[in-house]
């Protein structure tokens, strides 16, 4: 008997836990810890205003501090304070993101066992 190697477009997906998923269109959708997009877009909507809050801190921060010529101060600064404020919100938003997503993880493993 000869066996013919399958495609590697129409090979079999795995999900994490290597269980087969189905690639039919009908099927229920596979298990994702993937965020909604919504969710994601919210993130980056976080980051962008804390990244600017920042901005405006590490601005007016050396501006009360400095008399005088400020411009590179207040530059250095206001990059300081969104570089410090973007990357805080990021580490929360990532946190965040993963924990929405196994939750939702959870909740269609308990919805697809009862």
């Amino acid at each position: 008997m000869i066996h013919q190697s399958a495609s590697p477009l129409c090979a079999q997906r795995y999900d994490n836990y290597a269980v087969a998923v189905s690639t039919t269109p009908g099927s229920e959708r596979p298990l994702s810890a993937l965020p909604s997009i919504r969710a994601r877009a919210i993130a980056f909507a976080g980051i962008l205003i804390s990244g600017t809050a920042g901005a405006a801190m590490g601005y007016l921060m050396v501006d009360v501090q400095c008399s005088g010529s400020c411009a590179v101060p207040n530059g250095i600064g206001m990059f300081t304070g969104a570089l410090i404020g973007a990357s805080g919100m990021s580490v929360v938003a990532v946190l965040a993101l993963r924990a929405i997503g196994e939750w939702r993880e959870l909740a269609d493993k308990e919805t697809r066992t009862s």
